[in-house]
């Protein structure tokens, strides 16, 4: 799964204005990003009297729009998912995914703070990966001026994005949530399906491999 950073924040110090600055820098080194927005509060896609309203009314569970230009999914949800969950349902398609908000998740941070808003951080020194700020504060965390998004990549690429993986990256998702593997448990993953996919005709690399199991009852 990509890396997950968060962007986070007190109200109106800017974090969607620093996270389209940022964007464009790591697109520039060549990176693929996703995004995400947490929403407390809500939000609707699929206004009444739209076909994709119109078919969730009468009964569809998933409703998928497609173009030849972009596809978006609808569904209902039970619960606020985590990043994890959000992390696998975009999988491999990009190299990191950036969030604004989802403070409370244990994700590496970028704390948005302008010294107007409030003389207070939201994370500790352990849970920032940078500082963006108008003010210099006394906290052992890269800082970074309020448009140098270029110097906020660079500690992304660095850190997170910098040479290939050395070993392979395994997901176990069952019943919605994400589990943690041992290492002896993902070599064992790894070196069972691969060696029994590559009996079978035109398998090719094997460079990524999804499978999905349903059990009844």
């Amino acid at each position: 799964m990509p890396p997950i950073i968060s962007i986070v924040g007190k109200s109106n110090v800017g974090k969607t204005t620093f996270l389209v600055k940022l964007l464009p820098e790591l697109k520039k080194r060549g990176y693929r990003v996703a995004t995400v927005k947490h929403d407390v509060h809500g939000f609707e896609m699929d206004r009444p009297g739209k076909d994709s309203w119109r078919h969730a009314q009468a009964g569809s569970d998933v409703v998928v729009v497609s173009s030849p230009e972009k596809l978006a999914m609808i569904r209902p949800t039970d619960h606020d998912w985590t990043l994890p969950e959000i992390g696998h349902l975009i999988g491999d398609s990009v190299d990191i995914i950036i969030t604004e908000g989802f403070k409370r998740e244990e994700a590496p941070k970028i704390e948005i703070h302008r010294k107007e808003v409030s003389s207070e951080l939201l994370c500790t020194a352990r849970e920032l990966v940078a500082l963006v700020t108008d003010e210099q504060l006394g906290i052992a965390a890269p800082q970074f001026g309020l448009d140098d998004a270029a110097g906020v990549a660079g500690v992304l690429e660095k850190r997170f994005l910098a040479g290939a993986r050395t070993e392979s990256e395994v997901t176990l998702v069952t019943d919605g949530k994400p589990i943690a593997l041992a290492p002896f448990v993902r070599d064992a993953i790894v070196g069972t399906l691969v060696g029994l996919l590559s009996t079978l005709k035109g398998m090719g690399s094997l460079r990524t491999i999804d499978l999905r199991i349903k059990r009844e009852g």
